[in-house]
């Protein structure tokens, strides 16, 4: 909605094979709206503004594996993945061979999230307690 007016389904097919929804503003609220400079391409437009969208069922869909791995392999996403080898592999190493956690018990997002955070405070706790016998 620009500057808060309403817009109307001006076009809905396809364009060079891709499906497209277009919005059509009017054109009179176009003239002598204080934003027209920057909705529209030209300021003296003679159309009203158009917004077009193309629905994603045109692109093909990439996993979140495969994001993941591009994410990684940059030369950004080694360096921080060097770093967390350091900082919170060891937690889950922990967790996993100290404390048996190898999965949740519980079933439901609000009981595996009190597990979790139980597991992690037990964790923090014997951080707390490790620290404190080495500063004696």
């Amino acid at each position: 909605m620009p500057a808060g007016n309403g817009m109307w389904l001006g076009f809905e097919g396809q364009i060079d094979g891709r499906d497209v929804i277009r919005f059509q503003g009017y054109r009179k609220q176009c003239r002598v709206c204080p934003l027209k400079g920057q909705c529209l391409r030209t300021p003296n437009q003679q159309e009203g503004r158009q917004v077009s969208f193309y629905p994603k069922a045109n692109t093909p869909e990439v996993s979140y594996l495969d994001r993941m791995k591009e994410k990684i392999d940059s030369p950004m996403g080694r360096h921080i993945y060097s770093q967390r080898l350091g900082t919170v592999e060891p937690v889950f190493g922990n967790l996993e061979s100290n404390k048996g956690l190898k999965r949740f018990t519980l079933r439901g997002k609000e009981k595996v999230s009190a597990q979790w955070l139980m597991y992690c405070m037990v964790h923090n706790i014997e951080k707390i307690a490790t620290q404190g016998e080495i500063r004696h």
